[in-house]
């Protein structure tokens, strides 16, 4: 395998092509492999119409000014996205944005601790007439905190330069996911997002699993803290096996996840601001942040889990039970169909899922290490410009498209468009996560809805570039056609739809027209 993703760059905007002149290439067209294709190209100050699949697939969709490759060429990019450093080049504006955010200035502890004040304020006063704006006041800081968090989210979508990254990260949270509804989760969400899933989105999956499984967003979400010795809850280890590691009908057993819900009792959250009560009979309290385990609510016994034996040592346990799981060939495979299908296509090869998991065992879970035995893939290449767009990649791309740089100062109204086109930010009830293939999102009610977002983002979308209480202003709507994006998408886009497009009677009719096209509704 070509090493594009194993070295990462020696500088900066390094660009590897050949010299002399610039070569282009056809990313649309069936190249045996993405990096045969790559060896064609070359960095170009905008982008070119043959790097715009690529672009498009993986990250959240290039932009109006057409700077997502930032001047570097093809290979170069998708190396620095699979190895992205920490400065995410976000826009001063969208930084201070950001960085101006109570779930950016405050732990996770000291967040609960002020939700939990207004919380025991508003129990204090129940009965009375006071209970209702107390009540409405913590329920208020919750909103906040959620929609903080959604925020934070969009505007990295929207304008990092780490886009493979940000898209990992809705992946990920959509992989292991939590319902923000669910409990004191409002305000906790942005942390889990934060912490336990972006921070591990490119490393190791063990790493990643282990985050989430101590997070008390899921612990809450998948009802671990009622886990306990003589009162064990399966609840949680039944979807760790089903959802986030080995997969239905991978052959583990219904004792399996007896016993890994034995291994993971004990394990919860302390939301109390107050040290745990009474004295462990076995081992110590252990606790970060707001995760706690109680020695007093484990069940100590030895346990046989998937062939092997655990000791009954505690909080150890659960560590080791994660490194069991990640390490499980029917893992590796179930968890690289499900990166395939969101990377590459809705039925993706056996073949390709078992090269991935071949580099998954070989490379110990690294996750970038896998995605790039998939972007090698020549069915990775032929699959690029065909994978329908689900909601969030339709709205954030729409936003890239039209406004390029220009900074979103108000993320509500994109919030409300992904809630009214079925996929709210941490809104799905479930575990299981959002669809990732086309069926559930291609159906003539949602892509109603869809048209009438095309024609809100087409005509100005005056309300998301000024602050919720500034006084209304003129947007007139941008002239798409002259942008360095749709110059590089026009040799893509079919007779008839250019022929609509011409046909607006205004540029907000061409600009919807455009956004309703079936080529921008896939990538």
């Amino acid at each position: 395998m070509d090493d594009i993703s194993l070295r990462k760059p020696e500088k900066i905007g390094e660009i590897d092509g050949p010299e002399g002149p610039i070569r282009r290439c056809n990313l649309m067209r069936p190249y045996r492999s993405l990096l045969a294709a790559l060896a064609l190209c070359a960095a170009s100050p905008a982008i070119a119409a043959s790097d715009l699949a690529l672009v498009n697939r993986l990250s959240w969709g290039e932009t109006a000014d057409g700077s997502t490759l930032g001047g570097q060429s093809p290979r170069a990019w998708l190396r620095r996205q699979l190895h992205p450093s920490d400065d995410d080049g976000l826009p001063p504006a969208v930084q201070a944005q950001i960085a101006a955010m109570e779930i950016s200035q405050k732990s996770l502890t000291e967040l609960n601790d002020e939700v939990r004040s207004l919380r025991e304020a508003a129990q204090a006063v129940k009965g009375t007439p006071d209970y209702d704006t107390a009540q409405k006041t913590y329920q208020q800081k919750m909103q906040q905190l959620l929609q903080e968090a959604q925020a934070r989210s969009l505007l990295r979508d929207l304008y990092s330069q780490n886009q493979l990254k940000e898209q990992l990260t809705w992946f990920w949270f959509n992989h292991f996911n939590v319902h923000a509804q669910k409990a004191d989760i409002r305000a906790l969400v942005g942390d889990y997002e934060e912490n336990a899933i972006r921070a591990h989105a490119l490393g190791k999956f063990r790493d990643l699993l282990m985050a989430t499984v101590v997070h008390p967003a899921m612990l809450q979400y998948l009802d671990n803290a009622q886990n306990a010795v003589g009162h064990i809850n399966e609840n949680y280890a039944r979807e760790i096996m089903e959802l986030h590691t080995l997969g239905v009908g991978s052959g583990y057993s219904q004792q399996d996840v007896q016993e890994l819900a034995r291994m993971l009792s004990g394990l919860g959250v302390n939301l109390t601001g107050k040290p745990p009560g009474g004295r462990p009979a076995h081992g110590e309290f252990y606790g970060k942040d707001l995760t706690l385990f109680n020695p007093n609510r484990h069940d100590f016994g030895d346990k046989q889990f998937l062939g092997s034996t655990i000791k009954g040592e505690g909080v150890v346990e659960i560590g080791e039970a994660v490194a069991v799981l990640a390490a499980e060939p029917p893992t590796a495979t179930f968890v690289s169909r499900q990166l395939a299908q969101y990377f590459c296509c809705d039925a993706p090869s056996p073949r390709l899922v078992k090269a991935m998991a071949a580099t998954w065992k070989q490379s110990d879970g690294d996750i970038a290490q896998v995605l790039a035995t998939l972007f090698a893939s020549s069915e990775f290449t032929a699959s690029l410009g065909k994978k329908f767009k689900d909601p969030m990649h339709y709205a954030v791309s729409a936003v890239r498209a039209v406004y390029g740089p220009q900074p979103v100062v108000n993320t509500l109204p994109l919030t409300n468009w992904l809630n009214r086109m079925g996929e709210p930010l941490y809104g799905h009830e479930t575990p299981d996560g959002y669809p990732l293939t086309e069926s559930a999102w291609a159906g003539p009610g949602e892509m109603a809805t869809r048209f009438e977002f095309a024609r809100t983002m087409g005509s100005g979308a005056r309300n998301m570039f000024v602050a919720p209480d500034a006084p209304p202003q003129p947007a007139p709507p941008p002239v798409l056609q002259q942008t360095s994006y749709y110059t590089a998408v026009t040799p893509a886009l079919s007779a008839a739809t250019t022929d609509a497009i011409a046909q607006g009677a205004t540029q907000a009719d061409r600009n919807m027209l455009f956004l309703s096209s079936p080529e921008f509704m896939r990538r």
